[in-house]
């Protein structure tokens, strides 16, 4: 499998990575260790996590998906061969997101032990903290950096004001620069991205990685009618998507699928792997069915005319 190098860092990264926002939450332990076995035996290498994760879950605290992975790499002694990203700032109890150096500095001490290693990867600003001047934020990566902890820092869910402040500020003040950029980004949510960011992220070498790739499972088709919305716990997610747009995606999504024998959520990925801007979108399974979809996506070369198609099906102008 092709990899593919992350912003200007030595990453390397598979073309999809794994959101392991399912892991304790869709996903037991057990579970959630075949689907990352099956993942790295299909020579994927990049898994994406938060403290957060899956705090919203009955009886969860947040930490749990840091647990499960970090259990789950001891077991397989394969902590080098994985490239692992988790975030920072969002709410782990204290009512507000939070991007200070102090929690910054204590946060990340939570995840490495959570995680059983004594670094991460990519350790990305999880949501804005309008409060926190960016030059804090970055001092403290700053600091962890040296320290050893994170190899490199990332975005997620910044205004685009935000986001080019801290990319100036970097600059000005030789503060680590962010590499990365997370922002929800699939073939029905495009407008934002493509109007705002896009170009950001393409003049600054920003790999991205963005989130609800299919989104929340409406582009793999199995959500036609609203009384499919019951098959997962996601249901609820995707009947915002289902408008005349949506259902044009999918009837696009079902032609191309035909020509090369795939499935439309393969489909969908293959999409995003192919946008010049994006490096490896997240993309969550919960069976090893659904992540030969994934093995698929990686695999696929969509022709410029079949990306044609899924484009005007697609189109927000």
């Amino acid at each position: 499998m092709d990899k593919r190098k992350l912003g200007s860092t030595d990453l390397l990264v598979s073309p999809i990575t794994f959101g392991g926002n399912v892991f304790g939450w869709t996903l037991d332990e057990a579970k959630s260790f075949e689907i990352l076995d099956g993942f790295f035996e299909a020579d994927f290498n990049f898994v994406d996590t938060a403290d957060t994760y899956s705090r919203w879950a009955d009886g969860n605290e947040g930490g749990e998906s840091e647990k499960i992975i970090g259990k789950w790499m001891k077991s397989r002694n394969n902590r080098s061969k994985v490239i692992l990203a988790t975030k920072v700032g969002g709410d782990m109890g204290s009512g507000k997101k939070d991007l200070s150096k102090e929690h910054i500095i204590a946060s990340i001490e939570g995840s490495l032990k959570r995680l059983q290693t004594d670094y991460v990867d990519l350790y990305l600003s999880h949501y804005d903290d309008p409060e926190t001047p960016v030059e804090e934020t970055l001092e403290a990566y700053d600091q962890l950096i040296r320290a050893g902890k994170v190899r490199w820092v990332g975005a997620s869910n910044f205004s685009t004001e935000r986001l080019k402040e801290s990319l100036e500020t970097s600059k000005r003040l030789s503060l680590p620069k962010y590499q990365s950029f997370q922002p929800e980004y699939n073939l029905y949510k495009r407008e934002t991205f493509e109007k705002e960011f896009e170009q950001i992220c393409l003049d600054h070498h920003l790999g991205v990685t963005g989130y609800y790739s299919l989104a929340s499972g409406f582009l793999s088709g199995k959500y036609r009618s609203e009384a499919d919305l019951d098959k997962s716990k996601r249901g609820g997610g995707v009947k915002k998507h289902m408008d005349e747009r949506g259902f044009r995606i999918l009837k696009a999504l079902d032609e191309v699928s035909e020509q090369y024998d795939a499935t439309p959520a393969s489909i969908a990925l293959a999409w995003l792997i192919a946008r010049p801007s994006v490096i490896a979108p997240i993309a969550s399974v919960t069976s090893l069915n659904q992540l030969s979809e994934l093995t698929r996506a990686a695999a696929l070369k969509l022709d410029v005319e079949d990306i044609s198609i899924l484009d005007e099906a697609s189109a927000w102008s």
